[in-house]
Parts: structure tokens; sequence; C-alpha cells
């Protein structure tokens, strides 16, 4: 990553997608009457909606560079946020539901720790460290979520 520009510029892609795909995932699940399954994935959408949010405001007065889509650096063929697309799946239980969930965030943080680890800039080390702590957090929440799921407890989403 060459610059605190491009970072924020792929931040912002990373929330749209993660926030497109949790929303379109959440969609398939409510029409097919897996409406557990769906609220799962609606609050993972709005999740990533508030840090879409939050990636736009710290990007606030910087000129971002303008990206095609060929023009973003990811790890994989998509997005390190998108959730796996099998997942729209009606059949998909909810203990599945949330380890792809983590699986998608936990690319979000092995991205930003890679350009955490990866560059000599050291504004945009400081970001990167930021955002993987963020990601951090999205994962011990996931992480928590899959025990109460396993201990037969109500998830935070059941309400």
């Amino acid at each position: 990553m060459e610059s605190v520009e491009a970072f924020l510029a792929h931040a912002i892609r990373i929330e749209q997608e993660a926030a497109l795909r949790f929303g379109q995932l959440a969609d398939a699940m409510t029409t097919q009457g897996n409406r557990e399954v769906g609220r799962l994935f609606r609050q993972l959408a709005n999740y990533s909606l508030l840090h879409l949010a939050d990636a736009r405001e710290r990007a606030g007065y910087r000129e971002l560079p303008p990206l095609r889509p060929e023009d973003y650096t990811w790890p994989d063929i998509e997005s390190p946020e998108a959730a796996a697309i099998w997942a729209a799946d009606p059949m998909l239980g909810r203990e599945q539901a949330l380890q792809v969930a983590l699986a998608a965030e936990q690319s979000g943080l092995d991205y930003y720790s890679d350009v955490m680890q990866q560059t000599v800039d050291l504004e945009l080390r400081a970001l990167a460290q930021e955002f993987a702590d963020e990601e951090a957090g999205h994962v011990a929440e996931l992480q928590r979520w899959i025990a109460l799921h396993q201990a037969g407890q109500p998830l935070p989403t059941d309400v």
C-alpha cells in the first residue's frame, strides 16, 4: 500500500462490499424463510454500514484516488470482508452463518494487519493498526456470539 489515501479508498470499498454481501445474504435468507439467519446477516450488514461511515469520515478532507474495480489490490478474488456467496443456501444454519461471518471478519483483520506490517509509512501503519484493532473487536464479538449459540443462549440479534 503506497499511501494513506489509497488505504482509505480500499477500506471504504471493503466496507461497501461487506455491507452489500451481508445485505444480499440477509435478503436471500429472509425470502427463503430462514428468518433467524436473515436477521443475523442483516445485523452484520448494518454493522458494515457503520464501519463504512467511519471509513468515509476518516477520509474527510483527503483526496482519494479514483480506483476502478481492477485497481483494488486484494489477497483473493474478492474484497477481504465479502462473506462467502455460498452462504445464500436456504438450508444454512445459524452456526454456519456465524462461521461465514467470522471468516469474513478474520479476513478483514488479516488484510489490515498485513498492510500494517508491510508499510514503512508511519501514518499509514498507525491507521492500519486502528483498522486492525477494530476488526479484532469484530472477530472477538463473533467468537462470543458463537459461544452463546453453542451454549444454547440467545444472540444479540434475537432481541
